[in-house]
C-alpha cells in the first residue's frame, strides 16, 4: 500500500492537511480542497445537523435533544455530539468561520453552560472546556478576552492546569495541561496574540516528564498515555502531545526541544509493518456519524498525525537522527 496515495483518498477534512503537510501541493491546490469541507464529507453532515438557534443537539457540552440518526452507543452518555465539540471539530477540520455566519451571536443569546449556566463565551470552571472554547470563540470572532485572560489566573503553582482546582486539586493533571496548551496555542494561530509567555511553563510541566512519565518514578504515568485514538477529545496521549509540541515550534521558531525523544521513540515503534499506525480506542457515547477506523485498523487521521510529527522531528538535524538512534535502542522500554 502506498501510505500517501490512501491518505489522500480521505475526506476533504483530512485530506486538505496532507496535500499541505505531506505531500508538499502547492497553496492552490489544498485550499481548495479545504474549501469543499463546508460542502461535502465530514463538514457539510455536522453543518447540517445545527440547529437554529446555533446549537447542536440543544446543549452546550451535554446533548439535550436528538433529532437525528446517529451511530456507536449510548444516546445519553457523552457530549460528543452537543455544540461544543461540534464546533471544535469544524474548526480542526478546516471549515471557513464565514460558513458559519452569525453562529457565535446565536450561541451568545442561546446557549448557556450546564455548569451553573453561566454564558457560554465566558467560559466555566473547566479548563479542557474553557480550553476548546477559546480556540472555537477566536475561530467565530467572539470575544473571548476573559477567557484568555483565565488560563493565566488559573494556573497551579507547578506550572500546568487541573480541571479539578474547583474540587481543591493543587497538581497539574496531564490531561488538563495538554488541553490548555492547545487551546492557547490555537487562539494564537487565529491570530489572537502571542501566547508563548503562557504556554511556556505549562510546556516545561510536561517536557519536565518526557510527556509521558512520572516525576517521582520516571515510570509512564499510566497505561493510557501513549494509547493512540482519533477522534483527539480531553485525554491525554503522547501522539497528541508531540502534535503540539511540532505546531508550537513551528508558530514559535523554535527547534525541537530534544526531551521529545522518548516519546518519539515510543511512536515509531507503534508504526504498523504496512508503514500505518492503528486505532487504539474509541470513546464511550453516541456520535453523529463515524470519521475514523475501528479499533484495530489502520487509521488515516493517527497515520497523517504520526508522519507529519516525523517529518517535523526529522528535518532538525540535531535531534532527528540522534533521536532515531536512541528511539531504536530504547524502544522496548518505552510502552
Amino acid at each position: 500500500m502506498d501510505v500517501l496515495d490512501w491518505l489522500l483518498a480521505s475526506d476533504p477534512a483530512l485530506a486538505w492537511q496532507v496535500e499541505r503537510d505531506l505531500a508538499g501541493a502547492d497553496e492552490t491546490t489544498w485550499r481548495a480542497t479545504r474549501a469543499r469541507v463546508a460542502t461535502e464529507g465530514y463538514g457539510a453532515g455536522l453543518l447540517a445537523l445545527q440547529d437554529a438557534d446555533g446549537q447542536w443537539a440543544g446543549g452546550a457540552y451535554f446533548p439535550k435533544t436528538i433529532v437525528h440518526p446517529v451511530e456507536w452507543g449510548d444516546r445519553e452518555a457523552q457530549p460528543w455530539m452537543a455544540t461544543a465539540w461540534a464546533l471544535k471539530d469544524l474548526r480542526e477540520w478546516g471549515v471557513d468561520a464565514a460558513v458559519l455566519g452569525d453562529t457565535a451571536e446565536r450561541i451568545a443569546a442561546n446557549a448557556r453552560w450546564e455548569y451553573d449556566d453561566l454564558p457560554y463565551w465566558g467560559g466555566e470552571v473547566d479548563a479542557c472546556i474553557n480550553a476548546s472554547t477559546l480556540a472555537t470563540g477566536q475561530w467565530l470572532g467572539a470575544d473571548v478576552s476573559g477567557l484568555r485572560a483565565w488560563f493565566d489566573e488559573h494556573r497551579l503553582s507547578d506550572g500546568g492546569w487541573n480541571c479539578d482546582w474547583v474540587e481543591g486539586a493543587t497538581v497539574s493533571s496531564f490531561h488538563s495541561t495538554l488541553n490548555a496548551l492547545v487551546g492557547l496555542r490555537e487562539f494564537s494561530e487565529l491570530g489572537g496574540g502571542d501566547t508563548r509567555e503562557s504556554r511556556r511553563r505549562g510546556e516545561e510541566y510536561l517536557l519536565a516528564r518526557r510527556l509521558r512519565l512520572r516525576a517521582s518514578t520516571g515510570e509512564p504515568v499510566a497505561d493510557w498515555v501513549d494509547r493512540l485514538e482519533y477522534p483527539f477529545r480531553w485525554r491525554y496521549s503522547t501522539l497528541r502531545a508531540l502534535d503540539h509540541f511540532r505546531a508550537a515550534s513551528l508558530l514559535d521558531g523554535t527547534p525541537p526541544d530534544p526531551r521529545l525523544a522518548d516519546a518519539m521513540a515510543v511512536l515509531r515503534a507503534q508504526r504498523s509493518p504496512d508503514g500505518t499506525w492503528a486505532q487504539g480506542r474509541r470513546d464511550p457515547g453516541a456520535v453523529w456519524f463515524l470519521t475514523d477506523a475501528d479499533v484495530g485498523e489502520p487509521s488515516k487521521w493517527l497515520t497523517f498525525f504520526a508522519l507529519r510529527i516525523l517529518q517535523w522531528w526529522d528535518a532538525d538535524a540535531t535531534v532527528g537522527r540522534a533521536g532515531d538512534a536512541r528511539g531504536v535502542a530504547g524502544s522496548g522500554q518505552g510502552k
